[in-house]
């Protein structure tokens, strides 16, 4: 069974910054997909950025130039620096995990910017 264990998240004024870090375990194939995903309330579920095991990245739109996601494969962990935090980015942050067509998410990090 795949878990993923998330930290981080916390309370920080406008303009600061946090790092994001999740860790996956169990059975975890070499070739797969792994980011971040935010809800805030009554918003739906957002893609903040996904990271391939070969390095690709992709961010949403409102993050970019702001957030960095990173990964260490030997580690099957997965990282988000953000910094120059809105109070718009406050949500909670969901881990995934994609591998082929299987996802598997953690249980979320509350991120709250104050203004």
């Amino acid at each position: 069974q795949v878990q993923l264990v998330e930290s981080g998240g916390g309370l920080v004024q406008a303009g600061g910054s946090l790092r994001l870090s999740c860790a996956a375990s169990g059975s975890i194939f070499s070739i797969n997909r792994m980011g971040w995903y935010r809800q805030a309330p009554g918003k739906q579920r957002e893609l903040v950025a996904a990271i391939t095991s070969g390095g690709s990245t992709n961010y949403g739109d409102s993050v970019k130039g702001r957030f960095t996601i990173s990964r260490d494969n030997a580690k099957n962990a997965v990282y988000l620096q953000m910094n120059s935090l809105k109070p718009d980015d406050t949500a909670v942050y969901y881990c995934y995990l994609r591998i082929f067509s299987v996802e598997y998410w953690g249980q979320g990090t509350q991120v709250t910017v104050s203004s």
